[in-house]
């Protein structure tokens, strides 16, 4: 235990001092990155869409993943600032004093870890020998649930909580328990707890009104 305190306190004062506006300009720019090398290489190349590029009626389209670019910065920022704010709750509801601040700068890094997915994703499509449909792209996640059913067989309704239920948001459940159990210098099992009770609570209760909603 020693040893582990002594890693975790050269953690944070070596790493962990990074610049957080630096690493968010950073974080978004590898999202625009993959936003636009899927445009360009696997959206372009759908027969449906060459036929509309070329009666020129791709205007929409384009209008439609412009406003998505513009998009990522204030999604991801919506998206750390909800999750940081869910476990600050947890935290003091089991007494743990840590501030927002480092928590977010937590979430942030964490957030890394669905990039992989997304360039997991790019790759796939680009080096398939399929023609894959616009919903065949839609429809896919890597590691998800959706990938152990046929999607064209599921009600659309379902579509969204069998992606968001995939391997890396588990991982992503560790890591901000990693988190939490660093930055309290506390219990493993409460951090754990701390992470299960807020954000993983919300989340499982979000798909289910998700479910609710579209019926």
């Amino acid at each position: 235990m020693e040893q582990l305190k002594n890693y975790r306190d050269q953690f944070f004062e070596e790493w962990y001092q990074f610049d957080s506006k630096l690493f968010f300009i950073v974080l978004c720019i590898v999202y625009l990155l993959i936003f636009l090398l899927k445009r360009s290489f696997i959206i372009a190349d759908i027969a449906a869409f060459e036929i509309l590029q070329e009666r020129g009626e791709m205007l929409l389209f384009d209008l439609f993943f412009g406003l998505q670019y513009i998009s990522v910065p204030f999604f991801i920022a919506w998206r750390i600032t909800l999750t940081a704010f869910l476990l600050w709750v947890g935290c003091f509801m089991f007494g743990y004093r840590i501030t927002y601040n480092q928590l977010w700068r937590w979430v942030m890094f964490s957030e890394l870890i669905f990039i992989l997915p997304e360039f997991i994703k790019l790759f796939w499509f680009i080096l398939s020998s399929d023609d894959p449909v616009y919903q065949d792209i839609v429809a896919f996640y890597p590691l998800s649930l959706m990938n152990l059913v046929d999607y064209t067989a599921v009600d659309p309704m379902y579509h969204y909580p069998l992606k968001a239920l995939n391997i890396f948001e588990l991982f992503y459940w560790f890591v901000l328990m990693i988190g939490v159990f660093y930055i309290s210098k506390k219990k493993w099992n409460i951090s754990v707890l701390i992470v299960l009770s807020s954000y993983v609570f919300l989340f499982i209760l979000w798909i289910g009104y998700y479910i609710i909603v579209y019926r």
